[in-house]
């Protein structure tokens, strides 16, 4: 579909838009969910119930973008990845990559944030990646090989990602975790239940079991 009537969908009601959203493109928009004045364009879009994207978000060259019960994406974000199927060598190495954004139910991503989904980013339940100017970016350049690599990353449940973080490819937090403000985590941790920070980040303490944001059972917070 050309981009005029990609733009005049957009600026649709959105009680109009999501009907022909679902007839044209075969997106599962629950009745309950909603997507404000917003680029979104993924191959495949699933919204739960309850879930929504803000006003001025982007979404393209994603394959999949999937939103659980009550998941938001706020204002503001840059959602991109480089798709597949075009022809080019970058990332011909990875012909498995998949290049989609997975956020599970009640989980939260806020405003102004860059994330890279060239290969899968997945966002857990009732985590929130918080503040302004994050980034996540799963793509760069493999010096010693000298091409394009992409690792996916991944955010556990009931995660709480501070602001201005960076997360690069084959990053992982994991679930019942913090990662302090302005860090960057560039590896794969196991260890739940701890605050990381740093640049690079690292385990800085153990965060106790009843800290009431790992144990809510609604992902708003007041």
């Amino acid at each position: 579909m050309s981009a005029l009537l990609r733009l005049l969908l957009v600026l649709l009601p959105w009680g109009l838009r999501r009907p022909l959203l679902v007839r044209c493109y075969g997106y599962r928009l629950h009745s309950g969910s909603r997507i404000g004045l917003a680029w979104v364009f993924p191959r495949e879009l699933v919204l739960e119930r309850g879930a929504r994207i803000g006003h001025f978000t982007v979404v393209k060259g994603l394959e999949r973008l999937t939103l659980g019960e009550q998941a938001s994406i706020g204002r503001l974000n840059w959602i991109s990845a480089f798709p597949r199927g075009t022809g080019s060598r970058h990332f011909a190495h990875l012909p498995d990559r998949k290049p989609e954004l997975l956020v599970g139910e009640h989980a939260a991503i806020t405003h102004r944030h860059i994330i890279d989904c060239t290969e899968r980013v997945i966002v857990g339940r009732f985590a929130t990646v918080a503040g302004y100017r994050s980034q996540i970016l799963t793509h760069s350049i493999d010096l010693e090989r000298c091409r394009q690599h992409a690792e996916p990353v991944s955010i556990g449940d009931y995660c709480f990602v501070g602001t201005a973080c960076t997360i690069l490819g084959g990053a992982a937090l994991p679930s019942h975790s913090v990662l302090g403000a302005h860090s960057m985590l560039n590896k794969a941790y196991a260890e739940p239940y701890r605050l990381y920070g740093g640049v690079p980040a690292a385990p800085v303490r153990e965060l106790g079991r009843g800290v009431e944001y790992f144990r809510r059972e609604q992902g708003f917070v007041t």
